[in-house]
């Protein structure tokens, strides 16, 4: 099998926790080469995954012949400028989300990739998820009939004692919003296939003391008329958090239950009704089946098949920069 190959800039935190390993059990992909702003942070994946090179700079690793594709995963306000860097030497780019530190400046990422010739994909990765994929599908069908609404809770615990990035505006750009949040509005406007057509969110700092929000409840209403409401917290125990997925319809629901998340698994429940009746009781749910994979194996599979035989990205940055104009939008109103 003809495999791409990789090289990585920024192999700590999510490249070192989840993509690398996703990636080294890809079947269509080899990574080649690994490069970290500290150089004993590349030394250490590449002697734990056993890959080839450690490079010390961006420049090296894009210079080698090799690498055919880079996947970045850095804090988001150095997004921009490492992408043109890779378009400029004609790699292909997987970059975590979003594109860029702003959708105006991801529109010109886009754009230059575009006049480049170089792929441009996005690290939305829970779309790969085995019961996203079937939620897809049954509502396509129209199983639950037509969707009226939408809930999802996605939390985490980032208190001020972490030293991390994630927690800096100045490096993130926002807080659970913009770092969890986005996974779940892209999920919702690409499980239901319709995009959102209007914003409004409650965005707070509640019980942290850093510049970004630790808590956000955002609402959107869609083009073919869903209300959807998005709730993420960076200030939930992690023992407390109950990742929620759901949809309602006029002829059922499903129902997921840490179905989002870093690992593919959790539970759906779907409840399919054939005629509607006032006052009844709630029906038992049934369980669908799943059989669970890698969300980051698929996501590095999908790209790398994408570019060895030129098909359509599942996730292309001109759907991840919408996303984010919705997040700017519930960000601007909220400071209205």
């Amino acid at each position: 099998m003809d495999k791409l190959r990789w090289g990585v800039i920024g192999a700590g935190g999510i490249a070192r926790r989840r993509t690398i390993p996703g990636m080294m059990l890809a079947e269509n992909a080899e990574l080649v080469a690994v490069m970290d702003i500290r150089p004993d942070v590349a030394e250490s994946v590449r002697d734990e995954f056993g890959i080839p090179r450690a490079c010390g700079s961006e420049e090296e690793l894009l210079c080698d012949p090799e690498v055919e594709a880079v996947y970045i995963a850095t804090p988001v306000v150095h997004h921009a400028a490492q992408v043109r860097h890779a378009a400029d030497h004609g790699k292909h780019v997987l970059v975590e989300k979003p594109v860029a530190y702003s959708s105006e400046e991801a529109e010109a990422v886009v754009r230059y990739c575009r006049e480049r010739g170089v792929l441009l994909g996005v690290g939305l990765m829970m779309r790969f998820g085995t019961h996203v994929r079937t939620m897809k599908e049954l509502i396509a069908q129209g199983k639950i009939g037509r969707v009226v609404s939408a809930y999802s809770q996605f939390s985490d615990w980032m208190p001020d004692t972490v030293d991390t990035w994630f927690t800096r505006k100045e490096k993130a750009g926002g807080g659970c919003l913009l770092d969890m949040g986005v996974h779940v509005v892209d999920l919702m406007q690409y499980i239901l296939n319709t995009r959102c057509d209007r914003v409004m969110a409650l965005n707070e700092t509640l019980s942290f003391s850093y510049d970004v929000e630790d808590s956000s409840t955002l609402i959107m209403r869609m083009e073919n008329g869903a209300q959807c409401v998005v709730q993420t917290n960076f200030n939930v125990p992690g023992e407390a958090c109950r990742w929620r997925l759901e949809f309602f319809g006029d002829r059922g629901c499903l129902m997921g239950k840490d179905v989002i998340g870093q690992v593919d698994g959790g539970t759906l429940e779907a409840v399919f009704v054939e005629q509607p009746l006032m006052d009844a009781d709630p029906a038992p749910g049934i369980l669908l089946p799943g059989e669970f994979g890698n969300f980051y194996t698929r996501e590095i599979e999908s790209f790398s098949d994408s570019v060895l035989h030129e098909k359509p990205l599942v996730v292309p940055a001109e759907e991840a920069v919408r996303v984010q104009r919705i997040l700017e939008e519930a960000y601007r109103g909220w400071e209205r």
